[in-house]
């Protein structure tokens, strides 16, 4: 899939008040500081679409971008550390627990996780909630190319083994992107096409 337009349409705090259109939609969600932005921009050709920055937290609200006028990219406030007080800490979680449960346009969320990481509770937590309320999910190892292959393999053979050792009989749809050299880009892109695809014969 070749993305040749991108635009942005709203940002709000109110599921209700999320585009009606009945469109395929992907939500992005991660950790604070995941590079959630950044893989945004490279997978869309965009250097500013999705506004990164060095403070973690930086995405406040739920952003709505349509894509080829085909479909949405959802950009999903972080969860975990973020410099913001607790009242406003809370109402993200209301608020994104809300966009989960009542979005029925969600066809998929892709969890960014550090791949230079091990293993965090809060991100296996979230991927918790997201099976034990049927939302289909894939992850996204970001910052692969901080890594060597062997490293990065060992990671994510590592996360699986955790993952199937506890809760999940399998390891979920996953992909190792770069924002930095474009790593997994096509192979994400070609992942949203196919399902776009098999919705549009359905």
């Amino acid at each position: 899939m070749k993305i040749k337009t991108a635009e942005f349409i709203i940002s709000n705090s109110d599921v209700a008040k999320c585009p009606k259109e009945r469109i395929a939609e992907y939500a992005f969600i991660g950790r604070s500081n995941v590079g959630k932005s950044s893989l945004i921009n490279m997978i869309t050709d965009r250097n500013k679409l999705a506004k990164t920055s060095g403070r973690p937290g930086k995405t406040q609200l739920i952003n709505h971008f349509k894509i080829n006028n085909e479909w949405f990219l959802v950009d999903l406030p972080g969860y975990g550390y973020a410099k913001v007080s607790k009242s406003i800490k809370k109402t993200f979680q209301s608020f994104i627990k809300q966009y989960f449960l009542n979005r029925e346009q969600l066809i998929c969320t892709f969890v960014l996780i550090d791949s230079r990481l091990e293993p965090q509770k809060i991100d296996l937590e979230f991927m918790e909630f997201l099976g034990e309320n049927g939302i289909p999910f894939c992850i996204i190892f970001t910052k692969a190319d901080k890594l060597k292959l062997n490293e990065l393999n060992k990671n994510i053979q590592f996360y699986s083994k955790k993952m199937t050792s506890t809760l999940w009989e399998e390891m979920p749809p996953y992909f190792a992107t770069s924002a930095t050299n474009s790593t997994g880009k096509e192979e994400l892109l070609n992942y949203i096409d196919q399902i776009n695809n098999q919705l549009e014969k359905s």
